[in-house]
């Protein structure tokens, strides 16, 4: 009788062959660091598209769950490790990398072009997310549902629309020239929602409350002070909300995600490329209005953001396709 050979045991894979995935998660950081500058435009909105939203809630929970355990426990050392080892490192560390490297060098640029070219700014910024608003409800799990829960889900759609256009409308916009540092720490716990919960605009928030050039600003300039201030909001705001999204996609997806598509649709209120502004206000939310001069412009942009969508889409299926071929070891479909 032969003896089976011994399964050798599983090993991470060598950097050279995780080079591209690595590759392919700094780009998608990137995109998702794009995002965080441009007012109209979630972060989370970009996860999604990319593909990657799910794990990254993921990851990020295994990251609050490690910190948590370290300093309460029990079994500090064991259970901070025990969490680390669960999260998907060739994911974070990339991301990450790609969103710090795009707020970085961006920065500057992304507020010089949305302050100077508001109606072609906003018209791709439209396109981008009109297009984006599929992503959530393809995720909807399909499963055969009664009368009563398909209303629901129509409420729960409606009203997340409602919410975020009513925000949005009502927002202020007056520029903050010196925030108090209690200002930049609230409004940077609030606005780092926009990386968890796709149609929520950090950005936006900020644009509303007059925080966001003089913060695009502290980054260019690199103002470590106000920096500092912000990333310690942001890093408590985000360990409140990431459980949240998590307990929330785990036990009401079908209704968390029919109300992210809802905020997103709502969101666009505030990308309407034509906008007529208050006397002596040169940014900020106006009231919407017909199209004017430049009309060709946004509407060429808005066209182009949506094809963007739809190519990123494309590749992220073919990407998958991929990736569950490789796992099944079909011979037909796995790549050589």
């Amino acid at each position: 009788m032969t003896t089976p050979a011994a399964t050798p045991p599983r090993t991470s894979p060598s950097f050279l062959v995780a080079l591209p995935t690595v590759l392919l998660n700094a780009l998608r950081g990137a995109l998702i660091g794009m995002a965080e500058l441009i007012p109209g435009i979630s972060g989370g909105t970009v996860a999604l598209i990319t593909g990657v939203y799910e794990r990254l809630i993921d990851a990020a929970a295994h990251v609050v769950s490690a910190v948590k355990r370290l300093i309460f426990g029990p079994d500090r050392r064991a259970g901070f490790l025990a969490e680390i080892r669960a999260v998907d490192l060739w994911l974070i560390i990339p991301v990450v990398g790609g969103m710090a490297a795009m707020v970085l060098t961006l920065a500057g640029f992304v507020e010089a072009f949305v302050s100077g070219n508001a109606e072609l700014s906003r018209g791709l910024f439209f396109g981008l997310v009109a297009a984006s608003i599929v992503v959530p409800l393809q995720l909807i799990p399909r499963v055969r549902l009664t009368v009563a829960s398909h209303a629901r889900g129509v409420i729960v759609f409606v009203g997340a629309a409602f919410v975020a256009y009513a925000s949005i409308d009502f927002a202020g916009g007056s520029l903050v020239v010196d925030p108090p540092v209690w200002l930049v720490f609230i409004a940077a716990a609030i606005a780092v929602c926009a990386l968890v919960i796709p149609g929520v605009s950090g950005s936006f928030f900020l644009l509303a409350i007059g925080l966001y050039s003089p913060t695009l600003r502290a980054v260019a300039d690199r103002d470590w002070g106000y920096l500092a201030v912000f990333a310690l909001g942001a890093l408590v705001g985000l360990v409140t909300i990431v459980r949240v999204m998590k307990w929330m996609l785990e036990n009401y997806r079908r209704f968390t995600l029919l109300a992210m598509a809802g905020l997103m649709l709502g969101s666009l209120r505030a990308l309407w490329p034509w906008q007529a502004l208050p006397p002596g206000e040169d940014h900020g939310l106006g009231e919407l209005v017909a199209p004017y001069d430049p009309v060709a412009g946004p509407i060429l942009l808005a066209l182009v953001g949506a094809a963007a969508v739809v190519a990123l889409l494309f590749v992220e299926r073919g990407l998958q396709k991929r990736a569950d071929a490789v796992r099944s070891g079909d011979p037909q479909n796995t790549p050589t």
